[in-house]
C-alpha cells in the first residue's frame, strides 16, 4: 500500500509575523467594539454627587476627582480617582467617618420623606387612621377614620405639620403630627 503525502509550499508573500498582525486588528476590533457598546449603553455610576462629597470631605479631595468606591474582602475600602490612583482605608474607620459627615449635612428630599412618612405612619396608628396616596413633592395626605375623610395633614417648607379639614381650608400649624392631628379634633384611640 502506497502513501502519497501533498505538500504546499507557503506563498512569498506570506510573513511570519502575520499571527501578530492578526492578533494586533483582533485587539483594535475589541477595543472598538467595547467603545461602541458603552456609548450605547454606559455603565451606571451608583454614587451620587453627596456621596462623592461625603468621601471628599473624609479623604480632603475635591469630589469631582472621586471616581468609584469598594470594599475588598470585608475589610479594606478602595477610593479610586479618575487620575487612575487608588486608597486603602480601614472599612471601620470609613464607616464612623461616613457617620460623622452625614450628621454635618442637610437631609435630603428622599430621607426626609422617609422621616415623615414613619411620624404619618406612627401617628395614625395611635390615632386608629388610615391615609391616602401620599402627594411626597408637597408631603401631605388625606386622613381617614373608618373609611371617612377627617381632614387633610402635611410637611411645609417652614418645618411644620399642618392639618385642616377641608381641602381648601385655613390650615392649623404644629410642630408635630400628633398635635396636628389633634387640630381636627380626633382623639387617641384607647386600647380596652
Amino acid at each position: 500500500m502506497n502513501y502519497f503525502a501533498y505538500s504546499q509550499q507557503a506563498p512569498r508573500s506570506f510573513h511570519c509575523n502575520t499571527i501578530d498582525e492578526q492578533a494586533a486588528a483582533q485587539a483594535e476590533l475589541y477595543t472598538h467594539l467595547e467603545s461602541q457598546a458603552e456609548a450605547v449603553a454606559p455603565t451606571q455610576d451608583f454614587l451620587t454627587s453627596r456621596d462623592r462629597h461625603i468621601i471628599a470631605e473624609i479623604i480632603e479631595v475635591q469630589p469631582e476627582s472621586v471616581r468609584t468606591i469598594w470594599i475588598e474582602g470585608g475589610i479594606t475600602v478602595w477610593v479610586q480617582f479618575f487620575d487612575g490612583g487608588r486608597l486603602p482605608f480601614d472599612r471601620d474607620w470609613f464607616a464612623k467617618r461616613v457617620q460623622q459627615v452625614k450628621a454635618t449635612l442637610p437631609e435630603t428630599p428622599l430621607e426626609r420623606n422617609e422621616r415623615l412618612s414613619d411620624e404619618l405612619e406612627t401617628a395614625c396608628i395611635k390615632f386608629g387612621l388610615t391615609y391616602g396616596q401620599i402627594d411626597w413633592l408637597s408631603f401631605s395626605t388625606t386622613l381617614y377614620m373608618n373609611r371617612h375623610r377627617v381632614g387633610f395633614v402635611g410637611y411645609n417648607r417652614a418645618n411644620q405639620w399642618y392639618s385642616r379639614r377641608t381641602q381648601l381650608g385655613g390650615s392649623h400649624t404644629s410642630d408635630s403630627i400628633d398635635a396636628a392631628i389633634a387640630s381636627l379634633g380626633i382623639r387617641q384611640a384607647v386600647a380596652a
